[in-house]
């Protein structure tokens, strides 16, 4: 009866079956700083085999089961009865044990998530959308922001470095006060510093002062050659500069900081063999004195650049490499003087319509002759950092394995209050908002929220990189969004936004949900918005947006929004990114809108973790496709009209492919409209077929390696829709990089990757497609398809 009562208890009272489980995991060093997430559905509680034992009796002597034939019928019934009770009882006692599990213990002093509760298959019922707006307004304060503030404002806090790791203790120390689950993730990376010489610039043979900035990942070598103003270094910028036949083999470039990243600058002057690059900040674009330098880095890539395509836990485990996105020459930023001191002694041409428009004292921005020679010495360092990535897990109530994950900066080159105070500071108070929710006010989010502090962002998303390239394979089956707080606030008079064409829909209900920071008695939609909304609020989103990586990486629907100034751009990457800065370029606005970022924030969070269907519109990617279609359709039969593309190239099979998408997504959303969204699995059923979308538009033809930003509509590389938009214009002028081959076989790769994500979407496989197509076309053939995706 023991031996019974035991299993009884084993089955009732053991832990539920289904679970997803973070683990740290030593490796072959001894290294505990590799950390490995699994996530599984095993059975971890097994029942232990019961051997049947030689029973005894009270005198010791063996006692046999047979001898219950001897016994009465009214004694058979007694045992009967006793064994019913039992069973009874353990029943009971294993269903009160196992309701008590749905409050997880949580362990302080685990480095990583030890266990996800379980999926749960009913109904889990929580407060109405009204009432989550309602609290998370009340609960969001500024009075908590202001604190924040205070406590995570550090004057120096590079990657890397103890004022680094001290704010990752107190974010995770805040974390565990809230009762979160916690952990770090610790990665090896090589970023640059400057040597113990600074680096130099002379001017016809002299030196131009300190040089006190750098840009990391710069080539290291001294280069000498004769100086050609390029205005902002744009590629636009450098085909005027053909245009008009400029020569810039071997030039110094100088180019204007802004509207785009060091990196775009640096690479579009070294794919045109300039020598050397210098960016210098125009005072038409930045209110900073004279002497302020600027802090940078020219990666065309995110992550560390010495281990492209997988993660930095240890470098001596991985053979010497190199992104591709690395600079082949030196570059390096000056400052307003060192610019004036040389911009105003240039000779040559007269730049073109709208260059001259700069504020550099006595400087009539001209192009710059044979004559104006200039040297760049750089002699950064490169050097390894230990960097810690920091997390912390509120707990989904049903669909627990999957979680959307929001983000912030949390290392800056100076006092980077802009940069990653303020988001950082966000990033607690919302962790801390919900969880209060939670605990106080009946809250029970479906899907789980991760909170991230990342590290080394100033050199690119790399903590945030690395931490992608460690757990690809899982999240990719279990994240749907991120969402990043990174320079949140920089201004107070207009409202940018980048994310993913999935989560357009979702960003304008919010805005119309949340007030103006500037007028109470009207939304962010209608301060903002205009006639058109999209026209006036969403931009591309690029290398400077630190959810970049995640959108066109990782495949995962993402969000970067700002209030930003529409006048002179905020001092980044500079010792004047203060609180007192800030608030100037506010209107001494900070704390409204920092609640106002808040509640962006917590809205789109909340109403992804709160209904039942996930909230990403998969049909508002059928226009973003139609756009890149119709352009290249445009300029194929252009240039098959002029001769310079043969007739063989046909549009045929990106229509069918564009097609395909299209009746995948109307009829999804068709099965939405007719499915009981109040039923949990089949919702779960359909957003598994929403969390397919985005990763289906990665390209599965190229190398991380060699092009990390995988998606085809908005990544970067030549597997890209832009990039065949790109090549065709190209092929309009004649230029030698016009590789016709080489367009078909992007072209060919391309469609097949938007019919493969159609197929996913729509749930079939490649020969129904071929199927379909051929008896749908009368000139289709299957030789002909095949012929489509053979690479040319």
């Amino acid at each position: 009866m023991d031996q019974a009562r035991t299993t009884i208890s084993k089955i009732f009272n053991g832990e539920p079956r289904s679970y997803t489980r973070f683990n740290l995991t030593q490796n072959m060093e001894g290294d505990n700083s590799h950390v490995e997430m699994k996530l599984s559905s095993d059975m971890d509680d097994e029942v232990e085999a019961n051997g049947v034992g030689e029973n005894v009796n009270q005198h010791n002597r063996p006692y046999y089961p047979s001898k219950l034939k001897q016994r009465s019928p009214k004694t058979i019934c007694g045992y009967v009865i006793g064994i019913l009770l039992l069973f009874i009882i353990g029943y009971l006692i294993g269903y009160l044990s196992n309701r008590s599990t749905d409050k997880t213990e949580i362990k302080s002093d685990c480095p990583v998530i030890n266990e996800i509760a379980p999926v749960r298959a009913e109904a889990v019922y929580s407060l109405d959308w009204s009432d989550l707006r309602a609290l998370l307004k009340k609960k969001l304060t500024t009075n908590n922001i202001i604190s924040n503030l205070k406590e995570f404002s550090s004057a120096s806090h590079q990657a890397g470095s103890t004022g680094d790791e001290a704010l990752a203790n107190k974010i995770m120390g805040k974390f565990k006060t809230f009762g979160m689950n916690t952990w770090t993730d610790e990665h090896y990376v090589k970023v640059h510093e400057p040597g113990s010489s600074n680096n130099r610039v002379l001017f016809r043979g002299n030196v131009m002062g300190t040089t006190e900035g750098y840009l990391a990942y710069s080539a290291l070598k001294t280069v000498q050659g004769a100086a050609l103003y390029a205005h902002y270094g744009r590629a636009e910028d450098f085909r005027r500069l053909q245009e008009l036949n400029v020569d810039i083999n071997g030039k110094v470039v100088l180019v204007r900081a802004g509207l785009s990243s060091f990196a775009d600058k640096v690479a579009n002057a070294a794919n045109l063999n300039a020598s050397a690059v210098l960016i210098y900040p125009d005072p038409v674009n930045y209110n900073i004195k004279d002497d302020t330098a600027l802090f940078g880095h020219v990666h065309l890539g995110t992550g560390d650049p010495y281990t492209p395509g997988f993660p930095s836990f240890n470098h001596t485990q991985f053979p010497p490499a190199q992104s591709s996105g690395l600079p082949s020459i030196p570059a390096q930023t000056i400052t307003i003087r060192q610019a004036t001191e040389i911009m105003s002694k240039l000779g040559g041409r007269t730049s073109p319509d709208g260059w001259s428009d700069g504020m550099l004292r006595d400087t009539m921005y001209e192009l710059g002759d044979d004559g104006d020679i200039i040297t760049v010495e750089v002699k950064n360092v490169l050097i390894q950092k230990k960097i810690h990535n920091v997390f912390g897990v509120i707990k989904g109530y049903t669909d627990t394995d999957r979680y959307m994950v929001i983000g912030a900066q949390r290392d800056a080159w100076g006092p980077g209050y802009a940069r990653s105070t303020v988001g950082t500071s966000l990033l607690v108070e919302l962790a801390r908002t919900i969880t209060d929710m939670i605990k106080n006010d009946g809250f029970k989010p479906k899907r789980s929220i991760i909170f991230a502090s990342w590290s080394a962002g100033e050199f690119g998303s790399v903590g945030a990189t690395e931490w992608l390239e460690g757990y690809l394979t899982s999240l990719n089956l279990k994240m749907f969004s991120y969402v990043s707080l990174d320079e949140v606030i920089s201004g107070f008079d207009s409202f940018k936004a980048a994310a993913s064409p999935l989560l357009y829909e979702l960003l304008e209900s919010t805005m119309k949900q949340v007030s103006s920071p500037l007028d109470a008695t009207k939304s962010l939609h209608e301060q903002f918005a205009g006639s058109n909304w999209e026209k006036s609020v969403m931009e591309p989103m690029g290398l400077s947006h630190s959810a970049y990586p995640f959108q066109t990486f990782l495949g995962i629907p993402s969000l970067s929004f700002r209030f930003t100034s529409s006048a002179k751009l905020y001092p980044f990457g500079t010792i004047e990114d203060t609180d007192q800065n800030l608030e100037r370029y506010t209107s001494y606005n900070t704390l409204k809108l920092a609640k106002t970022a808040g509640e962006v924030v917590g809205l789109v969070t909340l109403r992804l973790v709160h209904d039942n269907l996930l909230k990403l519109n998969v049909a508002k990617y059928t226009s973003v496709i139609r756009n890149y279609v119709s352009q290249i359709r445009s300029k194929v039969e252009s240039r098959q009209m002029s001769g310079r593309l043969p007739s063989t190239v046909t549009m045929q099979w990106l229509l069918s492919a564009h097609g395909s998408y299209d009746r995948a997504a109307s009829s999804l959303v068709s099965a939405i409209r007719n499915s009981d969204l109040d039923d949990v699995e089949q919702c779960r059923i359909i957003n598994n077929r929403i969390m397919r979308v985005e990763g289906g538009f990665l390209s599965p033809y190229v190398s991380p390696r060699e092009s990390l930003f995988r998606h085809i509509l908005l990544g970067s590389g030549s597997h890209t829709l832009a990039a065949l938009v790109d090549h065709l214009e190209a092929i309009k002028g004649g230029l030698e990089s016009a590789d016709i081959d080489q367009f078909k076989n992007q072209f060919a790769l391309a469609t097949w990757t938007i019919q493969g994500c159609a197929n996913a979407l729509a749930g079939e496989s490649p020969d129904t497609w071929r199927y379909r197509v051929n008896t749908e076309s009368d000139s289709c053939s299957g030789s002909q398809w095949m012929e489509m995706c053979t690479i040319v």
